[in-house]
């Protein structure tokens, strides 16, 4: 069994207020949760309002599903969102 534990830094640019940062966030947390069925929250930067930080949780059976999972997830968010991705921390736990 392995963990997938990312965090994904985006920048919303043209984001002038805390109000629409938090309709981007919640949009795209809401869309990663239904595609993929995985754990996602913001979990830092939230008062800052050109700065979007999502933690990823989930759990593969195998190295080639957590590394295709990353994959989807981040090509994912590419696509579904104008924000830029600017940062991405990943942490793979293998469990026995």
């Amino acid at each position: 069994m392995k963990i997938l534990s990312m965090k994904v830094t985006l920048r919303a640019s043209w984001s002038h207020s805390l109000k629409e940062k938090r309709m981007v966030v919640k949009s795209i947390i809401q869309k990663l949760k239904n595609k993929f069925n995985i754990s996602v929250s913001e979990v830092d930067e939230q008062d800052i309002h050109q700065t979007i930080v999502i933690g990823i949780a989930s759990i593969c059976g195998s190295s080639s599903q957590l590394d295709s999972t990353m994959e989807h997830i981040i090509t994912f968010i590419e696509n579904n969102t104008d924000a830029e991705i600017v940062n991405i921390q990943n942490e793979n736990i293998v469990s026995l």
